[in-house]
């Protein structure tokens, strides 16, 4: 863990930080909410949407139980709440929101980012923790990408339905959608695409599984500020159908108690992050 912690750090270096003002992500939203979502949840338990991307959340084959750094706060969480019957649903990313807007599952638990176009479908939590964006490329960087502005007119990979896939859309980027991780990592090993735009820790988990592979993130690059506040890399949250208030309200006081109680930090620390994904301005 202390080297995934060291290559995680270095990768996160090597994205060059912006001058960020202290804005304020969230958006106020809790009036009206008198729904029953809470209660339901007590009383009939909870299922929760998971796509297959460690070192977030996967299903052990073996076993078929549900592990990873989000499925630990999940449990943590509801945990605390008083949810004790807790199911899984497994599914690629971009298909927990529909999953969830037609009841299978009542929570996407893969950490998932505010961004606009799901606000206008779907409700977050309070953070849970944080994380950044990574260009990566095949070894020696062969279209010598160093920016944003340089992805445009490239082949460039991003998971279906993610926030690195709205943003590439949104600065004019004609991105290649991949489903799973596998794909997308392949994708780039094996030059179908020229670059691809994933979470840093995502990246550095699968360049320490995978000694051999032909990819390097790209160092120096400035991450626009949109980027972080409005289009997808700011806080981990996870997402909840708008009805379900209560139940919402619930998920971000545990959140907020688990991450003053250092529990997220020890969750954190145990995939080999540290204090520095608890905030995008960063502690003393």
């Amino acid at each position: 863990m202390k080297v995934l912690s060291s290559l995680i750090a270095a990768a996160i270096l090597c994205l060059a930080t912006p001058v960020l003002a202290q804005q304020i992500e969230g958006i106020p939203n809790f009036k009206n909410c008198k729904d029953d979502s809470l209660d339901r949840a007590m009383t009939d338990g909870i299922t929760l949407g998971i796509s297959p991307s460690p070192p977030y959340s996967s299903l052990d084959p073996n076993t078929k139980k549900a592990e990873g750094l989000d499925v630990e706060i999940h449990e943590a969480a509801l945990n605390w709440i008083g949810i004790k019957n807790i199911k899984y649903e497994v599914a690629p990313f971009g298909q927990l929101i529909p999953l969830m807007l037609s009841k299978r599952i009542d929570v996407v638990a893969s950490n998932i980012h505010q961004t606009p176009d799901r606000l206008k479908v779907v409700t977050f939590t309070t953070p849970a923790w944080w994380y950044g964006p990574a260009i990566v490329t095949q070894k020696g960087n062969p279209m010598a990408i160093k920016s944003f502005d340089d992805l445009k007119g490239k082949k460039v990979g991003a998971i279906a339905g993610s926030a690195a896939d709205e943003y590439l859309r949104k600065i004019g980027v004609e991105d290649t959608p991949f489903q799973e991780d596998a794909a997308e990592f392949a994708g780039i090993s094996s030059g179908k695409v020229d670059a691809i735009l994933e979470d840093d820790v995502k990246v550095v988990d699968y360049m320490k599984a995978n000694k051999g592979s032909p990819i390097e993130i790209v160092a120096g690059v400035a991450v626009p500020e949109e980027l972080i506040f409005k289009y997808g890399y700011g806080y981990a949250r996870y997402a909840l159908r708008p009805d379900d208030c209560q139940l919402r309200l619930a998920y971000s006081v545990a959140l907020h108690e688990l991450w003053g109680a250092g529990v997220v930090s020890n969750i954190l620390k145990k995939y080999g992050l540290s204090n520095r994904n608890l905030t995008y301005f960063p502690l003393d």
